[in-house]
């Protein structure tokens, strides 16, 4: 089984490239929707986060409030190490399971979708890297209107992660985002029928 790592900046567009390689038969596993299951309350992960954050990033209903937990480690990269330091180890070990099981479906490719590939030094537990790239204008357009964010804190977001230039550099593909759906899908499926020759 061939993993496929799928990266990107923020709000480049990487969950609907992953859901097009879905579409096509990848098994799709989603780095953050691990990363939620391990933050439910009472998870020994949500526990550690309150114990060191305090209660004040709590929803009244237990749940972690995303956006002052973000604010918080966005305008702080020794916050956002602690939390990484907190969350990552957890996320990994779903992450492993989660592989395990399309290893036992049968699957050619199992693609994992992780915003933080190579800044949490995910690019070593797999074979290639898919990087989803947008225009800048693009990223902060559609980060400020998915998240209610603004424009500085949507900078504040995009300049805590590694520049995509960078991550483009290290890719071994560039899915181009900034074009019509049709564009991209084409170039999805490019890249699709190249894995499957890997894994094949």
């Amino acid at each position: 089984m061939l993993v496929v790592g799928l990266t990107g900046g923020i709000a480049t567009g990487k969950s609907t490239v992953a859901g097009m390689f879905a579409d096509l038969g990848a098994y799709r596993i989603d780095a953050d929707q691990l990363a939620r299951e391990v933050v439910q309350p009472g998870n020994p992960a949500w526990e550690a986060i309150v114990r060191y954050f305090g209660d004040d990033i709590l929803e009244k209903s237990g749940q972690l409030d995303r956006k002052k937990l973000g604010d918080i480690i966005f305008a702080d990269p020794q916050m956002r190490q602690v939390l990484n330091g907190m969350t990552h180890p957890p996320v990994r070990a779903l992450l492993r399971e989660e592989l395990a099981r399309a290893r036992d479906q049968g699957s050619c490719v199992a693609l994992v979708e992780v915003p933080l590939l190579y800044e949490a030094g995910f690019e070593r537990d797999v074979d290639r890297v898919i990087v989803v790239t947008t225009s800048p204008a693009a990223q902060r357009s559609r980060l400020m209107q998915r998240s209610g964010l603004t424009r500085e804190e949507a900078r504040l977001r995009i300049e805590a992660q590694m520049p995509l230039s960078e991550k483009v550099a290290r890719a071994d593909f560039v899915i181009d985002n900034d074009k019509t759906l049709p564009e991209t899908k084409a170039q999805v499926l490019k890249v699709w029928q190249i894995l499957l020759q890997e894994c094949g």
